[in-house]
């Protein structure tokens, strides 16, 4: 056993170098100054990460394919090296804090709704779970309930540099807390560029790059739609008025903190 972990361990050293040989550090190796987004599953992630990749980067987001967004904004849960494109990256997460993690954008969306189109998810990925299990237990759930996950970050315990967007804030008026980024992250960008990267990043844009591009993850079936509605109280249709209570009894302090009760 000991030598197949050492040869695992020098395995894995040779695909490090090489990748760093090649300009690619490991996706762990951050820098003080990058800035996580940081958000319950389904929050809004993947759409912050289109939108930051057209402030950032002044591209055309409008026909950016999942692939290149990965590059520029990676996802630490999908990739195990990253290249740095600039001084400051942009990297997309649902983890809870942690130290290296100096510089936050936290997503925040209605638990219910998250709550509602994660569960749609895993029924798109053919996962053997119930919503009530998902609720009550946290079964399936990552890294925990929505309640849980929300406390953490709330409560800072790394004292990190934290700006908080709210999904429905962000569907009222994307201008409104785009801008809110562009300051919190020292971005040079002009309203036009702005506006260009909501026009690029539209539900139906969105929808659109989904049907023309796919996504750059190979546990996704192709057939499924993972850019679902985007609508505010859509758990009303979607779950039941008794796991809604249960919920909301789990939830109550973080619900109302945001306005959401």
């Amino acid at each position: 056993m000991k030598r197949i972990l050492k040869f695992d361990e020098r395995i894995a050293q040779q695909t490090e170098n090489k990748m760093r040989m090649n300009n690619f550090l490991p996706i762990t190796e951050t820098k003080p100054q990058d800035i996580f987004i940081a958000g319950f599953p389904k929050s809004g992630n993947t759409w912050m990460q289109n939108l930051i990749a057209g402030l950032q980067y002044g591209i055309e987001t409008s026909m950016l394919p999942d692939s290149l967004t990965q590059e520029l904004i990676p996802d630490v849960h999908g990739k195990q090296y990253y290249k740095r494109f600039h001084d400051v990256v942009f990297f997309k997460t649902h983890e809870l804090p942690r130290k290296e993690m100096k510089r936050v954008i936290h997503l925040v969306r209605d638990g219910r709704d998250a709550m509602a189109s994660y569960y749609a998810m895993h029924q798109a990925m053919k996962k053997q779970v119930t919503l009530k299990e998902m609720v009550l237990e946290g079964k399936d759930v990552y890294p925990c309930r929505w309640h849980e996950h929300t406390r953490i970050w709330l409560d800072n315990p790394f004292n990190a540099e934290i700006l908080i967007i709210k999904y429905e804030d962000l569907i009222q008026d994307a201008f409104k807390e785009l801008k809110k980024i562009v300051e919190f992250a020292k971005l040079s960008c002009t309203d036009d560029l702005i506006y260009k990267a909501i026009e690029g990043n539209s539900f139906e844009q969105m929808k659109k790059k989904e049907k023309e591009f796919g996504w750059n993850n190979k546990e996704w079936d192709a057939n499924e739609d993972f850019i679902r509605k985007g609508k505010v109280g859509s758990y009303k249709e979607e779950i039941s008025v008794e796991l809604i209570q249960s919920f909301e009894s789990l939830s109550k302090v973080e619900l109302e903190f945001f306005n959401y009760l």
